[in-house]
């Protein structure tokens, strides 16, 4: 009998296991699946993209080191990363009370100026990065 118990007990969990991992392909299919509907439809995103991708550009050019090419790519994955949670707020806010409403107002600009966090914190790296490969130049 404690066979027959122990028998079960790797079913289920395997079976556990197996649900598990299915959830979460479906979890990543879902994430791929906003990560393109934020390249496609997002103004903000796609500028941004654009703009990082000049700046990957410039890193090739002038030859940034590993740890510079590490902080570029964190930088930009903040600022996206945050841009897209903004969206998600500001699609839910325009859901949710379709009229200006003060409050709403008042979540969407708190939503943008966690942005500008994002960004004042990428502006920063961009500048450490660049500056001493630039002011030779200058």
């Amino acid at each position: 009998m404690p066979e027959r118990k122990t028998e079960l007990n790797k079913l289920t969990l395997k079976t556990q296991m197996n649900i598990f991992l299915k959830g979460r392909l479906k979890s990543l299919k879902y994430a791929v699946k906003g990560f393109f509907l934020l390249i496609k439809t997002e103004h903000s995103i796609i500028a941004q993209s654009i703009i990082f991708l000049g700046i990957i550009i410039l890193g090739f050019i002038l030859g940034i080191s590993k740890q510079d090419w590490i902080n570029q790519t964190f930088a930009m994955g903040l600022v996206l990363s945050i841009e897209g949670l903004n969206t998600a707020v500001e699609k839910m806010a325009d859901f949710v009370h379709k009229e200006h409403h003060p409050k709403i107002g008042f979540i969407k600009d708190i939503s943008a100026g966690a942005v500008t966090f994002a960004m004042f914190t990428f502006l920063i790296i961009l500048i450490i990065t660049y500056l001493p490969y630039i002011l030779p130049y200058v």
